[in-house]
């Protein structure tokens, strides 16, 4: 996979690794505080947690707020928004939807940092329909907002362009489906990465090389200015913790380190 290519180097921005979710598997337990809840334990030693439940059903605004309490200053929620919005909606008619959803992850505060909508793989570009849903999202939510496509027509220039319009960026994932989506694109200020596991999606952890290659890349985001969001959604078999320790633990250790 390819981040950006390479950029004169500036200041150094922070660059946001965790997993989906802040489970923490019993093999890991070691590596965070033994005090605590499994979030607070967790946002000790990593800087973002990607809720995914709030695909499947909505939580109290209390809810987020009680999470948003639970975490340093400097930690950062993203937020998948719900398949009512993406699947079943197929992000026509979601006004009513969107208002919902906002007004309980708000509850976030000052820790909520990217929202997250990912689209069922049988969602191609219609253009007028994105453009009307990003236009809503955007006059109810100015903050960064990441898309995984999964569809072939969201992988073409005209795509990232109407992306890039709206300030969206195209979430960089492993597996790789499209020969473009081996870069990121939309937004150019925002690069989202999530890593499902490979060769078995969900399960697999990434062998050591590849998160060396991995940081590689996302320190050259990083001093290009871009904001780097890294995100190991490979959960089932616990490995996404270990993934995410190591790439945040090398990312710490290399010259200049974030």
């Amino acid at each position: 996979m390819h981040l950006t290519p390479p950029q004169p180097a500036s200041a150094a921005h922070t660059i946001r690794t965790g997993c989906a979710g802040w489970s923490l598997p019993r093999a890991v337990w070691p590596a965070f505080p033994a005090g605590g809840s499994h979030l607070e334990r967790y946002a000790a030693r990593l800087n973002v947690a990607e809720i995914n439940s709030s695909f499947y059903r909505p939580h109290q605004r209390d809810t987020y707020a009680r999470w948003a309490a639970s975490v340093p200053v400097g930690f950062r929620f993203s937020v998948k928004l719900p398949k009512t919005i993406t699947h079943q909606q197929r992000l026509k008619d979601t006004d009513a939807l969107l208002d919902g959803f906002l007004s309980q992850v708000t509850g976030l505060g000052a820790q909520l940092g990217c929202l997250l909508v990912q689209l069922p793989p049988s969602l191609g570009l219609e253009a007028a329909q994105a453009s009307a849903f990003l236009a809503a999202l955007r006059q109810r939510h100015p903050g960064p907002v990441a898309l995984e496509a999964r569809h072939a027509s969201w992988f073409t220039p005209a795509a990232d362009a109407l992306l890039a319009s709206y300030r969206v960026c195209r979430v960089l994932a492993d597996p790789v489906l499209f020969d473009a989506g081996r870069w990121p694109g939309g937004d150019p200020a925002l690069v989202y990465v999530r890593l499902h596991g490979s060769p078995r999606m969900y399960y697999s952890a990434y062998e050591r090389c590849v998160l060396d290659a991995l940081v590689a890349r996302l320190q050259l985001a990083a001093a290009s200015g871009v904001v780097a969001w890294c995100i190991f959604d490979n959960t089932a078999s616990g490995a996404a913790t270990e993934d995410a320790l190591y790439t945040a633990q090398a990312l710490q250790r290399a010259p200049g380190g974030l």
